[in-house]
């Protein structure tokens, strides 16, 4: 199904939302919110944006965690928005590792795909079709996946933000220090 929205964003979860960790995120109790980035998504929310998350999610086919308590973890995010009237409209995830070589995994723009088949802003170029969507992350593979459908790139230096080098970045990316950086930069 394709639902037209005129005001999407693509998010990035680990490192984005949520605190990253080496180990991956494995647990509802493992899944703790960035400061500020719950406030960030409530104020897209109000302001009439569409959000949705692009994730890799390795860590299921490791082993480290089934798909029931990813669910988990979103749940738990979302129960956490709803008291700041803040929304995700939806979650695509890819459970992969690289070794699977599947299409859905970042940097691959396999997810982003998805995301503009459900939410295809304009026929009128489907070689780009997420066309000046911003799509924001804490790492190159985000952007890229991203990037590769025409999406406007934007690195937050929470995650592993602060890592990525700047002269390996897609061309006219936006760093914002968080989450809140880039909803107050957005919504200016």
């Amino acid at each position: 199904m394709t639902v037209k929205v005129d005001k999407l964003i693509i998010l990035d979860r680990d490192g984005v939302i949520n605190q990253d960790r080496d180990d991956y995120v494995k647990s509802c109790d493992e899944w703790i919110p960035i400061p500020n980035s719950l406030e960030a998504i409530a104020l897209l929310s109000q302001a009439g944006y569409t959000l949705t998350i692009a994730t890799n999610q390795s860590g299921i086919a490791r082993g480290y965690y089934t798909l029931s308590e990813l669910h988990a973890m979103h749940q738990k995010m979302m129960d956490l928005l709803k008291p700041l009237s803040g929304k995700i409209d939806s979650i695509f995830f890819c459970p992969h590792t690289d070794a699977d070589q599947c299409d859905c995994r970042k940097p691959k723009p396999g997810l982003m795909q998805q995301i503009a088949n459900r939410y295809l802003k304009s026929p009128a170029n489907p070689a780009l079709p997420l066309s000046n969507v911003p799509i924001v992350g804490d790492s190159l593979r985000d952007l890229l996946a991203g990037t590769a459908l025409g999406a406007s790139p934007h690195l937050v230096l929470t995650g592993k933000g602060r890592d990525v080098k700047r002269t390996e970045l897609p061309s006219n990316t936006q760093i914002h220090e968080d989450l809140m950086g880039f909803a107050q930069s957005i919504l200016a």
